[in-house]
């Protein structure tokens, strides 16, 4: 069995490998990624029109000079993208928090292992849970890095405004907000590092008692040698 503090380690490294997964579960839920005021012109008005997107769905409003507004609508994100740059980059986001979700889960299996049994020097014990808290942080990195680059690059709001409104005609100006189920993955991310440095402490100090434990003799008090 293990001892209380290797079972209360990786028991809190588990608690964390677990908030990192619900909380991977909510950024893919919900679709609060992004809010966008994308504005057109035309000879007779001016109309913006406001998005609410994540990597699924949004809500979209048009909005006509002097103050005229039309009601909400909803829109599937992929049925109101015809550009393969921007859907291609929202299909890799989903993957690659596919990839974080079962690198998170993975994880949460390796710590909750190490809390009730005594994997010491194989895969299953600190190294692998080093490996999938890692790779689930990188993995959300990479979506943080590449929805923006979305937005810039391949111009996703304006597409999507397009979908909602293809009758708009010349863009003049965009403004963006970054929503809470965009910022939250720093939370995956901080969780993740969390885990790592709880296990590298309990590591560090297992490593460094073994090596008390095997002390040469020569570096023994003189009178236990006398002894």
């Amino acid at each position: 069995m293990p001892s209380r503090k290797k079972t209360a380690m990786f028991a809190s490294a588990f608690f964390t490998c677990v908030c990192s997964f619900v909380v991977i579960c909510v950024v893919l839920a919900t679709q609060h990624w992004m809010s966008s005021e994308v504005r057109f012109s035309d000879t007779n008005s001016n109309v913006t029109v406001s998005l609410t997107y994540g990597l699924f769905s949004g809500t979209c409003e048009q909005l006509v000079d002097p103050g005229l507004q039309v009601s909400q609508m909803t829109f599937q994100v992929a049925d109101n993208l015809n550009s393969t740059g921007a859907k291609s980059t929202i299909t890799a986001i989903i993957v690659i928090l596919v990839l974080s979700l079962l690198s998170s889960l993975l994880s949460s299996g390796f710590t909750c292992t190490n809390a009730v049994s005594n994997p010491y020097q194989t895969f299953l014990g600190p190294i692998g849970v080093y490996t999938w808290n890692s790779l689930c942080g990188i993995f959300t990195l990479i979506a943080m890095i590449l929805f923006p680059v979305n937005i810039e690059e391949n111009e996703l709001s304006e597409k999507l405004a397009h979908g909602c409104f293809s009758f708009l005609t010349t863009h003049t100006k965009s403004e963006h907000s970054y929503g809470y189920s965009y910022w939250i993955m720093l939370l995956i991310v901080f969780l993740n590092i969390a885990s790592i440095i709880i296990i590298y402490f309990y590591d560090h100090a297992r490593y460094s008692k073994k090596k008390q434990q095997e002390r040469p003799i020569e570096n023994a008090p003189k009178d236990v040698i006398l002894f």
